[in-house]
């Protein structure tokens, strides 16, 4: 089974390896890639926040991405986590990739939904101490862009809100390379690991592209047919409605993590 990786190619090491070792044959084709801060204005800003930590009851991450650039930003101003600042995040990746900066749950108070079956801002919210936090600050890590339903949320309770930028999504070009990838990809049956809703649209626009500069006997919209018709695996039932609502017909729901996707896919075999 071809399984294409959409996420960043260093974020899908661990997940291309595992893949790799069960025989599947997975492929890398990021839809969009992580970058730094771009301004010297956010960047300061998010300097700041940093080293005002211990002003905060409680820190949220919306990604394993939010937490790289935070951490990956402390280790550069020589700052460590303060030991009594508590952690809320959304699923599996993102308790995995706390681990990996040394935060586990032995030593740190970690939020983090209790359902498996649907990680997000709704199912954090209903296992936050919110008559603790009443009054106090909370900080919520987020990339440019994003939902604003945990804040408004948090704000309805009493709770002060804080929102720093930490990270950029940016999608890469559509070079020649990538449209080769992509065409040699829609010629055959495939299984796409998508884990945002953002991806899907992408993937779409890049096959109107083609669709496009293709000669039109091959038919209208071609290349967007195809890639309507391929299987997906998506972590969120949010993605999958997205996916529906954008014509696709062949979608897994899956649970948060790699390690229950993975058991999705055996599930197919």
């Amino acid at each position: 089974m071809n399984v294409i990786l959409t996420r960043p190619e260093k974020q899908s090491l661990d997940f291309f390896r595992q893949l790799s070792e069960k025989n599947y044959a997975p492929h890398h084709f990021p839809v969009f890639e992580i970058a730094a801060l771009e301004s010297i204005a956010a960047k300061g800003v998010l300097d700041d926040v940093l080293r005002r930590l211990s002003e905060f009851s409680l820190v949220v991450f919306v990604s394993p991405n939010a937490i790289d650039a935070v951490f990956e930003q402390l280790a550069q101003l020589g700052l460590t986590w303060p030991k009594q600042l508590a952690i809320g995040v959304m699923g599996a990746a993102s308790r995995s990739t706390l681990h990996t900066h040394g935060i586990a749950a032995q030593q740190h108070h970690i939020f983090s939904p209790t359902n498996q079956e649907r990680t997000d801002s709704e199912t954090l919210f209903e296992v936050l101490p919110l008559d603790d936090l009443r009054g106090k600050s909370v900080l919520i890590v987020r990339g440019e862009s994003g939902r604003e339903f945990l804040r408004e949320a948090l704000l309805e309770r009493g709770v002060e809100v804080a929102q720093v930028v930490a990270y950029r999504r940016v999608i890469p070009n559509f070079d020649q390379e990538k449209q080769r990838q992509l065409m040699a990809f829609l010629n055959q049956q495939n299984t796409w690991v998508i884990t945002s809703s953002e991806s899907l649209k992408t993937l779409l626009q890049w096959c109107g592209q083609l669709d496009f500069q293709s000669d039109v006997s091959s038919g209208e919209h071609a290349f967007v047919n195809k890639m309507r018709q391929q299987n997906l695996f998506v972590p969120h039932f949010r993605i999958e409605q997205c996916a529906r609502g954008l014509g696709f017909v062949s979608i897994t729901l899956t649970a948060s993590g790699d390690e229950k996707l993975l058991l999705a896919l055996q599930s197919q075999l």
